[in-house]
């Protein structure tokens, strides 16, 4: 994950803010995207996990900027330049299947981002080895535009 695949460029090339999230544990590391992302001219945001309820807003964020500790052990930008909005959301998941739905952590916290940023372009970033024949999908999960692994960029029919 050290470099964003053509195909994807492609697709977001017209994008002004793509976020990222820092990998916890072992989770796809998508904050190895951002100097690339950088360089193609986009803002990159990270989120900030505003309370146990689900809500998240997106921070913009360069490489050398200082993180600071948020809920759940994550990390984010100082809050102090305000909200962006995100053309591309890059999620980190549990699992996928090829009709593109993900598991998260099961906080719902991108649940709510993709509902809130309907026309964001949404990616799912995981392990090869992360993929499931079939997931259950609730009335109310929005699929998955991308699925992006180690070994393939896989888009589905509605991307």
């Amino acid at each position: 994950f050290r470099a964003v695949p053509s195909p994807l460029a492609r697709r977001i090339a017209d994008a002004a803010v793509v976020a990222l999230y820092m990998g916890m544990d072992d989770e796809a590391p998508a904050q190895r995207l951002a100097p690339q992302l950088h360089a193609m001219g986009k803002v990159v945001a990270l989120p900030r996990v505003l309370d146990r309820l689900g809500s998240m807003e997106f921070l913009a964020w360069r490489t050398e900027d200082q993180l600071f500790p948020g809920l759940f052990g994550t990390s984010h930008p100082e809050p102090g330049g305000g909200a962006v909005t995100p053309d591309v959301i890059i999620a980190p998941l549990i699992g996928f299947d090829r009709s593109m739905n993900r598991l998260g952590q099961g906080g719902g916290y991108y649940d709510r981002a993709f509902a809130r940023f309907p026309d964001a372009l949404r990616v799912g970033l995981a392990w090869s080895a992360q993929e499931i024949d079939s997931l259950p999908a609730d009335p109310w999960d929005l699929p998955l535009h991308i699925v992006m692994t180690e070994v393939e960029l896989i888009e589905g029919t509605q991307a």
